[in-house]
C-alpha cells in the first residue's frame, strides 16, 4: 500500500457554511453528479477538472469546494462515486468494512469511466481530477482513462503499483496527523513518484488531521489556513504545469 484504506476517521470532520451554485445534473443517465462552470471570462478552454469525493460523495462541503475551483476557471463535475450509498457523517462506530465491500474498483471503475466520458462529450480535452480521501485511488487509477493531471488530497488505498503507473504530474496534500496517509507512507510514496520521472509535490501540513482539506473545523485558525492552502495548491499545480 501506498496509503492504508479508509477508516474511522473518515467521516468525522464540519460541515462548512455557503450557499451551492452549481447544478445537480444526471450522468449517463443515471449516476448522479454536481456541476460548477467557471465564469466565461475566466474558464480555462476546453479544461475541466473531475471532483473523486470522500466517502460523503456529493455534499456541502464538496459542493462548494466545486464552486470554489469554478471561480478559479476550472469547471468542475463531482462524482457521485457510491450509487447514493454515502457515509453517515459523524456517525460513531459506523461499519467501514462492511460497507466497502460494496464500493470496490469492479463498482466504482466504471461510474469514473462514465464521468470522463461525459466530460469529452461535452468537448474537454484537457483533464484534471482531484481525488480526496476514497476519491484518490481513482484519480491514480485512471491516468490511463484520460486523467492528464492529479491532485490527492490525504489520499487512502492507493496500491503502490497504481501510484507508480500515473502519466502524468501528480501533487498531494499531506496531513502530519493521519493513520491512512501515515509518515512511513508518504515518504514511499515519495520514492515511488521520484521513479515515474513525473512532476511531482507534497505538501506536509502542520496541525492537522487526516479530511483536513474537505472537513476541516474552519472556526480553528490552524485548520483554516491549512485547507485553504491545500485548496490553492491544486489550484497553483494545475495552472503551472500545462495539459
Amino acid at each position: 500500500m501506498a496509503s492504508n484504506p479508509p477508516g474511522s476517521c473518515c467521516n468525522l470532520g464540519t460541515l462548512h457554511e455557503g450557499t451551492p451554485s452549481g447544478q445537480d445534473i444526471k450522468i449517463a443517465g443515471t449516476i448522479d453528479g454536481y456541476l460548477a462552470t467557471a465564469p466565461e471570462d475566466k474558464a480555462h478552454k476546453n479544461t475541466a477538472i473531475l471532483y473523486l469525493p470522500d466517502v460523503f460523495g456529493i455534499w456541502q462541503n464538496s459542493k462548494l469546494m466545486a464552486d470554489a475551483f469554478a471561480e478559479k476557471g476550472y469547471t468542475t463535475l463531482v462524482v457521485d462515486l457510491f450509487d447514493g450509498d454515502t457515509v453517515p457523517f459523524n456517525k460513531e462506530g459506523f461499519d467501514f468494512n462492511a460497507w466497502r465491500l460494496n464500493h470496490t474498483t469492479d463498482h466504482v471503475d466504471p461510474i469514473v469511466l462514465k464521468a470522463i466520458q461525459h466530460l469529452k462529450d461535452a468537448g474537454v480535452t484537457k483533464i484534471a481530477a482531484v481525488g480526496y480521501c476514497f476519491g484518490a485511488k481513482y484519480v491514480v487509477r485512471h491516468y490511463k482513462s484520460g486523467i492528464n493531471v492529479g491532485y490527492l488530497g490525504h489520499p487512502s488505498f492507493v496500491e503502490e503499483a497504481e501510484l507508480a503507473a500515473i502519466t502524468g504530474p501528480l501533487a498531494i496534500a499531506a496531513a502530519e496527523t493521519d493513520s491512512i496517509f501515515t509518515t512511513e507512507l508518504r515518504h514511499k510514496s515519495e520514492e515511488i513518484l521520484i521513479a515515474t520521472k513525473q512532476h511531482y509535490q507534497i505538501n506536509l501540513y502542520s496541525s492537522v488531521a487526516h479530511g483536513f482539506a474537505v472537513r476541516g473545523n474552519k472556526e480553528n485558525k490552524i485548520e483554516k489556513y491549512a485547507k485553504e492552502q491545500a485548496f490553492l495548491q491544486a489550484v497553483t499545480f494545475f495552472d503551472n504545469f500545462p495539459f
